[in-house]
């Protein structure tokens, strides 16, 4: 089997001399080609590029980021217009394996594959030679893929924030997250967001100050602490919708103490949910950034999410 391994030298979890344990453990069983990424876009390019040639597997060694680059260089001329076979993604298409290299590897731990990469690509061999994967659904954003969540308002704002602190050479630590968004919060009560959002079967809903739309649970971590905002959300059932109508205090606090324990399942006043729905809009007046799977994208006034079903696969 043809295989392309990208690779984030910059990965959190994994070190040189375990990156070169795992290529070797995978080049045993594959035609392996290998590419260690040197800047943004750089997973995707190479992964797109790969994929027009003809390669049957694509492993990500890395974070969250990594993995959503390559799933966008993998779909690349997919439209999120649904499946384009009857069950589900291209039966010609390439299939993805994660090797988890990040701090929170979200859509990895979604799909229980290992966290320790030598277990992961021990698991991805096995797969492979069982000829095991599972077809999930994503969500896109306009011209963009998503794996497992993205936002406007708040969080996106900390994602930019801490994506700038990176870019300085600073560490992308929970404590800077923590740091951030405290700041961030403190900046929004001042000067609140507005947005207006639309989701089918209902009215617009006005005056939303921050959205979340999920394609799984929980959508992240918090220093090992899973946030469930929609517990019900999986890959197969459509996009979660998770919004505030006040960003108060008291809200802010009810809504984390419901958020961060193990059932979580956040409701009450100020708390908007929708789960399964097919798509969501999300307008503004002025522009406000946007999120997908913790990659800033720049500030939007007008973004539609859509649940594509069945749109990868994916080896495990």
């Amino acid at each position: 089997m043809r295989a392309l391994l990208i690779v984030n030298p910059r990965a959190t979890s994994t070190t040189p001399g375990g990156r070169d344990v795992l290529t070797h453990a995978l080049a045993s069983e594959l035609k392996l080609d290998v590419l260690e990424t040197a800047y943004r876009g750089h997973a995707a390019e190479a992964t797109a590029a790969a994929c027009a040639a003809g390669v049957e597997l694509v492993v990500a060694l890395g974070g969250d980021g990594t993995v959503n680059e390559v799933v966008n260089g993998m779909l690349v001329d997919r439209e999120a217009e649904g499946p384009r076979a009857p069950d589900g993604a291209d039966p010609e298409a390439p299939a993805l394996a994660v090797v988890p290299g990040g701090s929170a590897n979200v859509f990895a731990r979604a799909l229980g594959i290992p966290r320790d990469p030598v277990e992961a690509t021990g698991a991805i061999l096995r797969a492979l030679e069982r000829r095991s994967s599972r077809l999930v659904g994503l969500g896109r954003a306009d011209d963009r893929w998503f794996t497992f969540n993205a936002g406007m308002g708040w969080d996106a704002d900390v994602v930019a924030a801490v994506e700038r602190a990176r870019a300085s050479g600073r560490e992308a630590s929970p404590v800077r997250y923590a740091g951030t968004a405290v700041a961030e919060y403190l900046r929004q009560r001042r000067r609140p967001p507005a947005m207006t959002v639309e989701v089918p079967g209902a009215g617009p809903l006005e005056d939303i100050r921050m959205a979340f739309v999920s394609n799984t649970d929980p959508w992240t971590y918090l220093s090992g602490r899973a946030v469930r905002t929609n517990p019900g959300a999986t890959f197969g059932a459509g996009l979660a919708l998770f919004a505030l109508r006040d960003l108060g205090l008291p809200t802010i606090a009810r809504t984390l103490r419901h958020i961060l324990v193990t059932d979580g399942d956040p409701h009450g006043k100020g708390i908007v949910r929708q789960d399964a729905v097919p798509r969501v809009r999300i307008r503004s007046e002025e522009p406000l950034a946007l999120q997908l799977d913790g990659d800033h994208l720049g500030a939007r006034t007008d973004v539609e999410f859509v649940s594509v079903p069945g749109a990868l696969r994916v080896v495990v």
